[in-house]
C-alpha cells in the first residue's frame, strides 16, 4: 500500500513535497500573451543562487551545465525558442496601495546552461495577475474590474495590470494576434518606461549610429532594443521569420549589428559589470533587436523581431512598447519608416501606434510629450491575454542532496509567511 506524500508545506493551497522519495514542486504552467512558461512561489525556493539556478534547469530539462547542442529538452517543461523557455519567480507583498505583486524573470535556452537575469517579459508578464488570482494570494472582485501592480526586480519596471470579470464571474475575453480563440484579457501599463536597463531614452546619446555599416537607433523604453531599417539588409520588414533565419548571410549580418551595438549602448549583466563581447553573443535577451519597414495593412508600421538569438513568431510586447516609442523620435530609423503615426505635443497625451508583424497588429498607446528636441514617455500600455494550461507538480527527479536539504529549509521557512 502507497504511504501518503510528506507535505513540506501548506500555505494558500501551495504545497511542496516528498513523493515516492522525489522531491516534487508546485508549479502553474501558463502562456502569457504569445510566450509560455513556468510561475512559481517565490519563497518555495532556496535562497541560494547556485541552488535555484539547478532547480531551475531541471525543471526547464537545459544541460546542467555547458552546451549541448540539438537539446530537446524532452526533460522539463521547456520548448525550444526562448519565448517558451521562460521561468517567473513571484511573491505578493503589501503596500500603501494594496498588493503588489513582486516579479523576478529567469530567462533559458535550450541548448546551454546560462540563465539570463537581465531583463523582464511584457508578455509572460500578463500571466502573473491570473496566477496570483488562482493561487488565492490576490483576492479579486466576484463581478467587475480589478488591478495590481507588478514590480520586477530584473529591470525594476512597475506595471500595472488589469482585469475584469462579467455579471457571472467569469474573466472577460480577448483575442490577440498570434493566439487563436478568446483568453481571458490582461491590459498591462507599463509605468516610467525609459531606461530602466541603461538609464536613459537613447542609450549612446544618439538619435542614429552607424553601425557594422548599417543606420541604426538604440532605444530603452521597457527594454533596450537596436531598430534597423529593413531596406539596409534588401528586405522589407514583411518576410516570414522562417525566411529571414534561412538566410544566413542576413542573420550573420544582423548579429554582427546587435553584438557591436549592444557594446555601444554599455549594456550590463546581472553583477552591474559592462557585457562582455562573449556575454553578449551569448545573450538570449538583450539587446533585442528588429528590422522595420513601411506598413501595408493598415498599421503604422511592420516590424520582424529577433529576441535576439531567433526571430520571433509575432511581436514581443515590451520591445513593441520600445518600438512604438521610438516612432514618436524625430530622427530615429522608426520615425523615419513609419505612416501617419500622431505627433507628440507639450502635453501629456495618448497616441496609438499599430505595429505589423507575422501574427497581425499589435497595437499599443503610448502617453508622451514633447521636451525640448526630445519626447518624454509616462507609460506605454498594451493589452494581452493569458492562459493556465497546467497547475500541478513536476518531480525533480535528478535534483542533487544539496537541492532537496535548501528545498526542505525553503519549505519550513515559508510556512510562516
Amino acid at each position: 500500500m502507497l504511504k501518503s506524500p510528506m507535505l513540506l508545506v501548506d500555505r494558500d493551497g501551495f504545497r511542496s513535497r516528498i513523493h515516492s522519495g522525489v522531491m516534487e514542486l508546485p508549479v502553474h504552467y501558463m502562456r502569457g500573451g504569445t510566450s509560455t512558461g513556468v510561475v512559481i512561489w517565490e519563497p518555495l525556493l532556496p535562497r541560494d543562487e547556485l541552488l535555484r539556478a539547478e532547480l531551475l534547469r531541471h525543471l526547464m530539462g537545459v544541460p546542467l551545465a555547458g552546451h549541448q547542442s540539438g537539446n530537446r529538452q524532452i526533460t522539463g517543461l521547456g520548448r525550444g525558442p526562448a519565448t517558451s523557455n521562460k521561468v517567473f519567480l513571484a511573491r505578493v507583498e503589501h503596500t500603501p496601495t494594496g498588493r503588489q505583486i513582486v516579479s523576478t524573470l529567469a530567462q533559458l535556452a535550450s541548448d546551454h546552461s546560462d540563465i539570463d537575469w537581465s531583463v523582464n517579459c511584457g508578455n509572460m508578464s500578463s500571466a502573473l495577475l491570473l496566477w496570483a488570482v488562482d493561487t488565492g494570494l490576490i483576492e479579486a472582485p466576484a463581478t467587475g474590474g480589478f488591478e495590481a501592480e507588478i514590480k520586477n526586480t530584473n529591470t525594476g519596471v512597475i506595471t500595472v495590470a488589469r482585469m475584469s470579470r462579467d455579471a457571472l464571474g467569469r474573466f472577460e475575453n480577448a483575442e490577440i494576434p498570434g493566439v487563436p480563440g478568446a483568453f481571458p484579457r490582461v491590459d498591462l501599463f507599463l509605468q516610467s518606461p525609459v531606461g530602466n536597463k541603461t538609464g536613459t531614452l537613447l542609450p549612446t546619446g544618439q538619435v542614429i549610429d552607424s553601425v557594422a555599416g548599417h543606420k541604426v537607433s538604440c532605444v530603452d523604453v521597457a527594454v533596450p532594443m537596436v531598430i534597423a531599417n529593413a531596406a539596409s539588409f534588401g528586405k522589407t520588414g514583411h518576410e516570414a521569420i522562417s525566411e529571414l533565419e534561412a538566410d544566413t548571410v542576413f542573420m550573420a549580418r544582423l548579429r554582427q549589428v546587435w553584438i557591436e551595438a549592444g557594446l555601444k549602448m554599455q549594456l550590463r549583466g546581472r553583477d552591474g559589470e559592462l557585457m562582455s563581447v562573449s556575454e553578449m553573443e551569448r545573450s538570449e535577451t538583450i539587446p533585442k533587436v528588429c528590422i522595420v519597414g513601411a506598413p501595408r495593412h493598415g498599421g503604422h508600421i511592420a516590424v520582424r523581431y529577433f529576441t535576439p538569438q531567433t526571430g520571433h513568431a509575432s511581436m514581443a510586447v515590451s520591445g513593441g512598447c520600445c518600438l512604438a516609442a521610438a516612432c514618436l523620435l524625430p530622427g530615429t530609423t522608426a520615425h523615419e519608416v513609419a505612416v501617419g503615426v500622431s505627433s507628440p505635443v507639450g502635453s501629456y497625451s495618448d497616441i496609438e501606434v499599430s505595429i505589423e508583424n507575422p501574427a497581425g497588429k499589435l497595437d499599443t498607446t503610448v502617453s508622451v510629450r514633447t521636451d525640448g528636441d526630445t519626447i518624454d514617455v509616462r507609460a506605454a500600455a498594451y493589452r494581452r491575454s493569458a492562459q493556465i494550461l497546467m497547475r500541478g507538480y513536476v518531480p525533480i527527479s535528478r535534483a542533487s542532496a544539496q537541492l532537496v536539504d535548501a528545498m526542505a529549509v525553503a519549505a519550513a521557512e515559508s510556512a510562516g509567511d
